[in-house]
């Protein structure tokens, strides 16, 4: 992962669970590239076809409620997704992303002011999240130096992979 993100914003509501980021048939893989052919297919039909490489999910509250399965992040990392902004996230999903190295951003700033489709950049050199179609900059969370470097290794076993 870059330490500069950019991509378009795809907007969804709140209480989006894991089942419906990723619904359980399709979870007999731990493959991204697999999961992510199926990712919110129950909850936008034409997500695939809608979706681009670094697109940024923005998303409302109590994202990734449900399971704690790790299948929802490694689904949205395969399906070409940068990052995900949220009001907020359940706890376990939060945890999971930043595991398998999927960066996760709690924002409802960024949320209530960004519209579908608006080009966003995210620097978490400065910790700042421009929405490039509106101008409008935010600070976004200061992650630990830890958190940061598993997000840069892309997930934590590569990150201890790469310690040792």
């Amino acid at each position: 992962m870059s330490n500069i993100l950019m991509g378009r914003a795809l907007r969804y509501g709140d209480d989006i669970n894991t089942d419906v980021i990723i619904p359980t048939k399709y979870s007999n893989t731990t493959d991204p590239k697999e999961l992510g052919k199926y990712c919110l297919i129950n909850l936008d039909p034409l997500f695939q076809e809608r979706k681009q490489l670094g697109d940024i999910l923005v998303v409302g509250k109590n994202f990734g409620c449900g399971s704690s399965r790790e299948h929802a992040p490694l689904a949205i990392k395969g399906a070409g997704i940068s990052c995900v902004i949220a009001n907020s996230f359940a706890r376990i999903f939060f945890r999971n992303a930043i595991d398998m190295g999927l960066p996760v951003i709690e924002s409802p700033e960024i949320v209530e002011e960004t519209t579908d489709l608006n080009d966003l950049e995210i620097n978490f050199e400065s910790f700042i999240c421009r929405n490039v179609s509106t101008g409008k900059q935010y600070s976004i969370p200061q992650y630990p130096e830890v958190i940061q470097k598993i997000f840069l290794a892309g997930g934590l076993i590569n990150y201890l992979t790469r310690s040792e």
